[in-house]
């Protein structure tokens, strides 16, 4: 079934992802939560009670916000369909905000599901901020598949989890 509107695009990626944070919570491992963006509703199906029209309050952060262990995490879930992931999918003030919380101690980082390969990739903040570097400099605006590191690569096969923090513990190991 092809949704029609696009803040559904996220929907398979999110949902396994909130079943993962469920998964480490029962477990004790982590306590990770959706931010829910504030929005103002305009129009209400009176029948179905749905908003059908809506706006958004502020601008919003990231799409989870939490910790594991001690070590505090933000990341946010973006969907690509192709071997190039746009950078126009993420705002300046996400990136801003990840980067802010990674200097305050904390890890901040991307999952990029590219659903025609059904692979997760796992981007850390800097190597988002090189990105936008590179295209804030006039070079590509894009992410080309084969520029990502395959070791932060996590196939999902229909997966009910996907282990991002086995990639937090790559990326802190990689920092050390």
């Amino acid at each position: 079934m092809a949704w029609k509107t696009r803040g559904l695009r996220g929907s398979f990626l999110e949902e396994v992802i909130n079943l993962t944070n469920e998964h480490y919570r029962d477990k004790k491992i982590a306590l990770v939560q959706k931010i829910p963006t504030p929005i103002t509703p305009i129009e209400i199906d009176k029948q179905t009670r749905h908003i059908t029209l809506a706006y958004f309050d502020q601008k919003s952060t990231v799409d989870y916000i939490g910790i594991a262990q001690g070590v505090p995490i933000c990341f946010d879930c973006k969907e690509c369909a192709v071997d190039t992931f746009a950078l126009a999918n993420v705002h300046e003030h996400q990136l801003a905000f990840m980067k802010d919380f990674k200097e305050q101690g904390g890890v901040a980082f991307l999952l990029i599901y590219y659903s025609h390969k059904d692979i997760v990739y796992y981007m850390p903040v800097d190597e988002l901020d090189r990105f936008w570097m590179r295209a804030e400099n006039g070079g590509r605006k894009s992410v080309a598949f084969d520029e990502l590191d395959l070791d932060f690569c996590f196939p999902v096969n229909q997966s009910m989890y996907i282990n991002y923090l086995e990639f937090v513990n790559q990326d802190l190991e990689r920092e050390k």
